[in-house]
Order: structure tokens, then sequence, then C-alpha cells
């Protein structure tokens, strides 16, 4: 038996997750490619040359010397212009990175590693410049159609090829940098990548048996760092080998050191820690592969530093809470707080604590809610989105949001003294003041 509407994380999945988050791995591969197609046009334009040879049309060879002549100052100007074309793209990048920390959150910076059309561009650039120069060692001094090898004429093409779709794809880079600094944009983003791990989080019935008896405890070995996700499918498939249950001790996102445990082992003895290893994965910072509270994070660190003194950005701070009363709206009634993987057979084989209700609550208006008093217009939409939620919300899971919509009205309360000033900062407002 399967949970309805969940996807069974593939093996690979964690493994795509990290080399998305480095820079590194599609400039290679592109480059590696590279040679690779270099060598097939290289080989393709011998053969042209030998049959043309082979058939005694001596005078299209001659034709094909004089094009690919032509083609090589092209070639030439493109390999000396083309490295100072990446430098200067990606200077600018480095800009517009910088900018975007300094005004939003440091945080933002990993949506600009993680951005297809930034590695995309990048391996490209390089590409066109490793051609250009693969390409020129293969034009031969020899003019003779009777004596010439090789023309360059697929390479030369080829070359040609990608630098038109050098351009348009800095045409497309430049707009999505330019969409990357703006805060609607980013904060969007934030939101579908939030929602991506909410539905990667299994919807199933209840587990109403109690866990097992606690039989062992697995300690982490590896460094000290935050725990990133782990590998659902491979601990789901070791725990079945093994007949038991893993229950993952620290929530994703906790910062865990070597020696404290990582998951305890119900039912059974613990798996063999070949069967384990590569299942934890533990980073410098938090990712949004499965955390599911990160998301809210990110959007509220945007919120406090547009609400700081230095800033003084409501507006960017209402975009926000706009974001977050709908993630919020979104889980406001799934099961929270503890997540069951199970196997192919519907059995459950391991336990993961996620945020509850509550938790996800206070993330999202705790820090907002105390730097929002001096603002009408963020206490405002944040009324406006508590009541909202109120709503959607059932009776069970109405208390917490009671509870800051109530702080909220003392805060303004004691601290703005005109009676119609504070009428008018705690009057619900979706638009903050319209």
């Amino acid at each position: 038996m399967s949970d309805r509407g969940y996807r069974r994380p593939r093996p690979l999945s964690p493994v795509r997750e990290h080399l998305r988050d480095t820079f590194w791995f599609a400039p290679t591969l592109g480059l590696l490619s590279t040679f690779v197609l270099w060598w097939i046009a290289s080989t393709l334009d011998t053969e042209i040359v030998a049959h043309l040879q082979d058939e005694g049309a001596y005078e299209e060879v001659r034709d094909l010397i004089s094009f690919t002549a032509d083609a090589k100052t092209i070639v030439t100007t493109i390999s000396s212009a083309m490295m100072t074309f990446i430098g200067v793209v990606f200077s600018i990048s480095l800009v517009a990175v910088q900018m975007a920390s300094g005004q939003l959150t440091p945080r933002v910076v990993r949506i600009f590693v993680r951005s297809r059309i930034s590695k995309l561009t990048l391996t490209v650039f390089l590409a066109t410049f490793t051609f250009s120069l693969l390409v020129l060692t293969s034009y031969e001094s020899e003019t003779d159609p009777r004596q010439v090898t090789s023309v360059p004429l697929l390479q030369s093409l080829l070359t040609l090829g990608m630098v038109g779709l050098s351009l348009l794809l800095f045409i497309a880079y430049v707009s999505s940098t330019l969409r990357l600094m703006q805060v609607g944009p980013v904060v969007d983003h934030i939101t579908r990548h939030s929602f991506r791990v909410l539905g990667r989080m299994p919807v199933g019935p209840p587990v109403e048996e109690p866990l097992a008896a606690e039989t062992a405890q697995i300690m982490h070995w590896g460094r000290a760092g935050v725990l990133q996700d782990v590998n659902v499918a491979r601990l789901v498939r070791a725990a079945r080998r093994q007949g038991v249950v893993l229950r993952l001790i620290p929530r994703i996102g906790d910062f865990v050191v070597p020696g404290t445990p990582v998951l305890a082992v119900h039912g059974g003895a613990a798996p063999p820690r070949r069967a384990l290893r590569y299942t934890i994965s533990v980073g410098v910072e938090r990712t949004l592969h499965q955390d599911l509270a990160f998301g809210l994070r990110q959007l509220s660190d945007i919120a406090l530093r547009a609400l700081s003194t230095a800033v003084n950005d409501p507006t960017t701070a209402v975009q926000c809470l706009d974001r977050i009363v709908q993630f919020l709206a979104a889980v406001v009634g799934r099961p929270l707080g503890t997540v069951h993987h199970r196997d192919g057979r519907g059995e459950v084989r391991l336990v993961q604590d996620v945020p509850g209700w509550t938790d996800l609550v206070d993330l999202a208006f705790e820090e907002i809610r105390w730097c929002s008093v001096g603002s009408p217009q963020v206490s405002r939409r944040l009324l406006a989105g508590i009541g909202d939620l109120m709503l959607l919300a059932p009776e069970s899971r109405r208390k917490p949001l009671v509870r800051h919509r109530a702080l909220l009205v003392q805060a303004v309360e004691r601290t703005v003294p005109e009676a119609a000033e504070r009428e008018f900062a705690l009057y619900p407002d979706h638009q903050g003041i319209g």
C-alpha cells in the first residue's frame, strides 16, 4: 500500500540536489562534451575531404579551403573575445548577487547558485571559447586540394552556431538576473520551492500503532554541520532488509556534531554501517531540498531586514507576508509533526520529525510581529493574514493564531498613544495600506 499523493523518493535524488548546489559540475561536464564534439566534427571533416578526393572533386575541396580560410578570421576573433566577454558578464553577475544579498538576505545567494540559466550560460560560453581554440588547431597551411588532409568545415559552422546560441543565452541570462534582483520574483521562487518540499512529504492515513521499543541508537560519525537532507529511499531499504523501523532524531535543519545520535532503531538490531553509508547529508548551511521550515525562515529574514531602521521598507515585508500566509494556508489542513515513510508493502520503515503547525506559525509571525509595531502597513497586513487563516484553520489549530493576534493588539496599544492611530494600525488590510 502506498500513500496517495506521495511521490516515492528516487535513490539519486539527494545526489542530484547536491550537484545543483554546486557551480562547477555543469561547466565541467560541458567542457568534456566540447572535446567529444570537436573530435566527432574533426573526424567528419577528415572523412568529407577524403571522400571528395577519392571522387576526384578537387574543385569542391578548393572551394571548402577558400570558405574555411574566410571563416578562420571569424573563429580567431571569437577565441580572443570570448574570454573577455565571459569576464564582463559574470562580473555583472557578482555585483547583482552582492546587491541582492545585501538588500534581502544572504540566504538568497543560493538561488543564484542553483539558477539553471546561469549555469547553462557559463557552460555554453566556456564551451564556445574552448571549441574555437580547438578549431584553430585544425586549420592547415596546405592549400593544394590534393595534399590537404582535413578542412574544418563542420567545425567552423559549429563555432558560428555556438556563438549564436551564446548571444541568445546572454539575453536570457540578463533577463533572469534582473528578475532575481527584484523582491517579487525572489519571494515567489522561495515559495514555489517550499511547496515542492511540501509536495514530497507523504500524505496518508495516520499511523495509530505505537513504535516498538527503542533497541539501539546510531551516532553521527561525520563532520559537524547542518543536517541538510537524508536519503529516504536508502534508509527505507536498509530498515526493510533489517526488519526494523528507523527514527530520525534531529530535524532537517538542525546542527549536529559528531558523537550525537541521529537515528534510533526500533524493533531489532541496527542495520550494518555500510547499509547506512551516504544516508545522512551534513553541510555548512540549510537547504530547501527537504527542509519544510527553511522557506519560511528565508521569507521572515527578508521581512525583518526590510523592517530594520537601516532599510525601512515595509512594502517588502508585506510582500513576504503575502507568501507566508499563502504557505500557511496550504498546510493548515495537513497532518504535521511526524512523517512516516513506508516501503513497497506499505509498512512504516522511517519516522521523521517535522515542524508542527504551532512551530510554523511561530516561525512565520513571531519576529515579524515584534518589528511591525511601528509600521501600520505591516500590522494591518498581519492582522488580515491571521484573519484569513482563522477562517481556514480547524478549531484545533486556531490557538496559536489567536495568541499572535492578541499579542499584536497588545503591543500596538502599548506603543501607539493616540486612539485614532491605534484604530488605524489595527484595521485588517490585505494590502497593508492600499
